[in-house]
């Protein structure tokens, strides 16, 4: 195994990667691995990860290797391990004069980035270099990268673990449980809120959620939409997006494919799909995954889905497919 990992990250001078960065060092990320950092920021505001490098450098993280800075992706993406993408235009912000309010609006201006950002990954990381998409529209800004990296050996995933963690808390505090006790929280479909937190097969204390919470009012009403709407809940109560918990999440999916999937556990991102589960393949769909022993990440398929949650799910992966055809023109 290799003594060091390289790892680029993007949208590095903002608050995601300020809370992200630091983990990605401390020796428990990546075990005993000598981690080199590569940061990729705008050419407006790059210089300001200087005061980023400082403080590093300053906190003795005795697993942290070289650290550079940069605006120049494809040079930075050279022999990459591991890509955190986690800069993308956000809504709410003026672009070109416009607020940037609707989806349709950030799929259409982060493709861009995003065919860019594909292209030097699939050509310059590693050939079994792992990206993970941060920044919004998740699943389709990694099905543009995908594509456009064409390089079938490297594995592109959107993040549903900050979901997965949200809803993970939701059903401990209703079943009085300790959050260490429940696993398997599978996100189905679209990181957006159309997204599936599947409560029948959750884990609670090695119970399925079908049994012990067995509300299928509370399920519906209170239990999905307070998971599908948490991120507008924390920008109305914080005045700014997730930061902390969307580092963690990042931080959890990196060590869950680093490292091999206990029997019986799965977690949560979004990658091709294969036509599991009936979901069209290609799209980038929220699966429950599993880390093999050889290090390969793959969907867990003996899932049972009831009517209910199929339907559910049907929801996320017509609005995935939509998507898709939205940004049919960055297409190969």
């Amino acid at each position: 195994m290799s003594s060091s990992v390289k790892v680029v990250v993007t949208g590095a001078a903002g608050q995601i990667a300020y809370s992200l960065i630091p983990r990605l060092v401390d020796g428990k990320t990546f075990g005993n691995k000598k981690v080199n950092l590569t940061l990729v920021e705008i050419p407006q505001v790059v210089e300001k990860l200087k005061g980023l490098v400082m403080e590093l450098e300053d906190s003795y993280f005795p697993n942290m290797g070289e650290v550079k800075y940069t605006d120049n992706f494809e040079e930075a993406s050279k022999d990459a391990d591991w890509f955190l993408l986690v800069g993308s235009i956000p809504r709410g912000i003026v672009y070109n004069g416009k607020k940037i309010e609707e989806r349709s609006d950030l799929l259409s201006i982060n493709g861009g980035i995003f065919v860019d950002q594909g292209k030097a990954i699939g050509e310059h990381g590693k050939a079994n270099a792992k990206i993970l998409v941060v920044g919004n529209p998740a699943n389709t800004n990694a099905f543009i990268g995908k594509n456009a990296a064409n390089n079938d050996s490297q594995l592109w995933m959107a993040m549903t673990m900050l979901d997965s963690n949200r809803a993970k808390s939701v059903i401990s505090k209703k079943t009085n449980t300790d959050i260490s006790d429940v696993t398997n929280m599978i996100i189905w479909g679209n990181h957006s809120p159309t997204m599936y937190p599947d409560s029948e097969n959750v884990c609670i204390n090695g119970v399925l959620g079908s049994e012990a919470i067995n509300d299928m009012t509370w399920v519906e009403s209170e239990f999905i939409p307070s998971v599908q709407q948490r991120g507008k809940a924390v920008i109305d109560a914080r005045g700014a997006s997730s930061a902390t918990s969307a580092a963690k999440a990042a931080i959890d999916t990196v060590i869950a494919c680093e490292n091999p999937t206990p029997s019986g556990i799965c977690f949560s991102a979004a990658i091709a799909s294969d036509g599991s589960y009936d979901v069209p393949e290609g799209i980038i769909c929220g699966y429950p995954l599993m880390t093999l022993e050889d290090g390969t990440v793959d969907i867990k398929r003996d899932i049972a889905l009831s009517d209910f949650a199929k339907s559910k799910f049907q929801i996320s992966i017509d609005e995935l497919l939509e998507e898709k055809e939205a940004v049919k023109h960055l297409m190969k």
